[in-house]
């Protein structure tokens, strides 16, 4: 026999940059032209997408073109959304457009962001459409035309927007008006540690490993990894709870057509025991609703949650976001769940307030050794005897 012992096996890393200016990078690589070149040029093909001109990544240095972070803090891996640029996925908010507005899904809506409207053709092509009362929806973003905000009075605070969507609609005089508005958010997550050692290791590998970039960094994930932690869970759902419930009431004011919540599934997930993981109720037309027990789902709620999942592609780059959940609720639904369900399952007999009180317990008990719980008395491991029986 050997004196000495194994070595333990290195820990894997469970997170790791996913999507590199828009295109994946773990668990599979693309290496197409089109993503080369993004990624060459430090480009965000989905401002690009939108705008019509070719636009730099906004992020700073230190997480410069990091869109996705995959990690496992649910138990299995997930992407998590790093940027909220990533949401600008052309299909995604040709849903919700149709949507708010309550189109069907074959009817000719179009969706611009606002900054298109700068040039001569688009504006009056836009103003073209309206007057032959066809849907035309636009849309302000942070990068695209400014975000909309709620200003604050001596009663309430102030709210800015990810993306309000506006029908513009012809005035009795053939001009052009504006009528509801509509809010999309999108939900990102923050992330412990730093993507500046990961994001230097993939800016050096496209460097020095032109021709072959895909094969280098598939071939060593950890460049992906250094420095990345996972998602701050429970910092997220506390930071956007109130934000959430704001703006869902936004969303049911007359003048608006309502208010859409875009989130990963991986934060769907991670948002069940703040809900004390409910049972959604399917719709006939194949959405789902989120309602207080007893009562009936309706057809056009205010408040939506999309539930997307990003496709897994190392070919069809920047991968698509699927819709897996169009969740229809309001916020007296999320109240209830959150602040009661969840609560009522926290005090359930040998829940974790219960749990809490043993806790409290044993940390007092290295100071007051009184608190000690009574040793629990040995049984000798023979069936039928009691303790201080003797065998015969």
């Amino acid at each position: 026999m050997s004196g000495g012992s194994a070595a333990k096996p290195k820990k894997q890393p469970n997170n790791f940059i996913a999507e590199w200016f828009g295109h994946r990078v773990y668990p599979v690589v693309a290496e197409t032209t089109e993503s080369l070149a993004d990624q060459e040029a430090e480009r965000c093909p989905f401002l690009t997408e939108v705008t019509g001109k070719k636009t730099e990544c906004i992020k700073k240095p230190n997480s410069k073109g990091v869109c996705t972070i995959s990690s496992t803090s649910n138990g299995m891996r997930q992407d998590w959304l790093a940027c909220p640029y990533r949401a600008l996925d052309v299909s995604m908010l040709n849903d919700a457009a149709h949507r708010l507005f309550g189109h069907a899904p074959g009817d000719d809506v179009q969706i611009v962001a606002v900054p298109v409207l700068e040039t001569k053709k688009a504006a009056d092509d836009v103003r073209k459409r309206v007057a032959a009362g066809k849907p035309t929806i636009v849309y302000f973003q942070n990068k695209l035309g400014g975000e909309i905000s709620i200003s604050p009075t001596d009663r309430s605070p102030e709210f800015s927007f990810d993306s309000t969507m506006i029908e513009l609609l012809p005035d009795a005089s053939g001009a052009i008006s504006v009528g509801r508005y509509g809010v999309f958010e999108i939900q990102t997550m923050d992330f412990h540690g730093t993507y500046s050692k990961a994001v230097a290791n993939l800016s050096s590998a496209r460097h020095m490993h032109k021709g072959e970039f895909g094969k280098s960094v598939e071939s060593h994930p950890q460049w992906l990894s250094e420095g990345v932690e996972g998602p701050n869970i429970a910092n997220a759902f506390k930071r956007t709870f109130y934000q959430m419930m704001f703006k869902f009431q936004v969303g049911a004011h007359d003048a608006s057509a309502g208010c859409i919540l875009a989130i990963p599934r991986a934060v769907w997930d991670s948002w069940q025991r703040h809900l004390g993981r409910p049972d959604l109720t399917s719709y006939p037309d194949g959405t789902w609703r989120l309602i207080q027990e007893g009562n009936e789902p309706v057809e056009n709620p205010p408040a939506w949650i999309y539930v997307f999942d990003t496709e897994l592609s190392a070919e069809n780059t920047p991968n698509s976001l699927n819709l897996w959940r169009v969740i229809g609720t309001d916020a007296a639904a999320l109240s209830h769940y959150t602040l009661d369900v969840a609560p009522e399952a926290a005090l359930e007999a040998g829940g974790s307030v219960d749990r809490l009180r043993d806790s409290i317990t044993l940390r007092l008990s290295k100071y007051l050794p009184e608190l000690r719980p009574a040793p629990k008395a040995r049984s000798t491991g023979a069936k039928g005897v009691s303790p201080g029986q003797t065998m015969l």
